[in-house]
């Protein structure tokens, strides 16, 4: 068996002795997209995170299996994959845990003001002022905010536990119920959360869902914060709310380009304090990075030997 990585550099440090366990494996740092079919013309297995595969680099492949080295397989022509009997597996839930410690990262980060305290300490400013505290930016406890969270899967899930745990009223938009948590329609989460946090695959139900005419509906002090996909935004709209201080915050982890371009609108808010922007990094802990790869040595085994495991397609 022959197993081809095309994209390694975006998995970083990460051990692939699993992989090697399992068969003959090829790894490339990073594949161009005109060296896909190339790359892959004669292997049985393909791992990648984010390149994408279609009919236009697997038509001449002789490929048994894609592995995706992450939950959402946005990137996958599954369709197409199906009617070639290409299967397809993704790595569920290895990222639960490092996803909802950003998320909580971000949201702490901007309901505090930590950017701006530091800064102030950092400057000098604090030593030249002569007084032992100060208190402003105005900050929040927590405990006094409702937490809307949409996408009730294993990282909003988790993500509600955190909030639950830091006093918060957590609201939840999820296509299932959950009685442990208020269940709200978007729409009203987007009214009445101070704090909103986004965990959804993307989808055509979930493409552009945070809406200008939602986000016109927040309230003037909400934080907002992105770790699911870009496009489940309007990234322009986005901007031009934090531009004209319609929110309170913004932090983003994933972008409709990435990385984004200098054409995008985020690269309007660069510097700024009440925004925090990361490079697609939140599922990308060390434990959940060598996790994920665990798990695909195993998906590929159990293909192999006839089983189901992990499959999309």
């Amino acid at each position: 068996m022959k197993i081809a990585v095309l994209d390694k550099e975006t998995l970083g440090d990460v051990d692939l002795s699993p992989l090697y366990a399992v068969g003959e494996t090829v790894v490339y740092p990073l594949t161009a997209p005109h060296e896909i079919a190339d790359r892959i013309a004669d292997a049985d297995v393909v791992v990648v995170n984010k390149i994408r595969l279609n009919e236009t680099n697997l038509s001449a492949s002789p490929l048994k299996l894609i592995c995706v080295a992450a939950t959402g397989y946005d990137n996958i022509d599954t369709a197409y994959c199906a009617s070639r009997g290409i299967a397809l597996c993704n790595v569920p839930g290895y990222s639960t845990h490092s996803v909802a410690q950003l998320t909580l990262a971000m949201v702490l980060s901007l309901a505090t003001h930590l950017r701006e305290y530091s800064d102030y300490v950092a400057s000098g400013e604090y030593t030249a002022s002569g007084v032992a505290n100060r208190l402003t930016p105005v900050y929040h406890e927590l405990s006094s905010m409702t937490w809307g969270v949409v996408g009730g899967g294993g990282i909003g899930s988790q993500v509600a536990k955190v909030a639950e745990a830091m006093g918060c009223h957590v609201l939840m938009c999820r296509r299932t119920p959950d009685d442990r948590y208020e269940q709200v329609s978007i729409d009203d989460l987007c009214r009445r959360a101070d704090v909103i946090t986004l965990h959804v695959p993307l989808n055509d139900s979930t493409r552009g869902m945070i809406s200008r005419e939602r986000i016109a509906t927040m309230k003037p002090n909400a934080i907002l914060v992105n770790v699911a996909r870009g496009a489940v935004t309007d990234e322009a709209a986005l901007a031009d709310a934090v531009e004209e201080g319609r929110l309170g915050g913004v932090g983003v982890d994933v972008y409709s380009q990435e990385p984004f371009p200098a054409e995008s609108p985020f690269t309007r808010l660069l510097g700024r304090k009440n925004v925090c922007l990361t490079p697609h990094m939140a599922w990308g802990s060390h434990e959940a990075r060598n996790r994920c790869v665990r798990e695909i040595g195993e998906n590929i085994r159990v293909f192999f030997a006839n089983g189901t495991r992990n499959r999309i397609v």
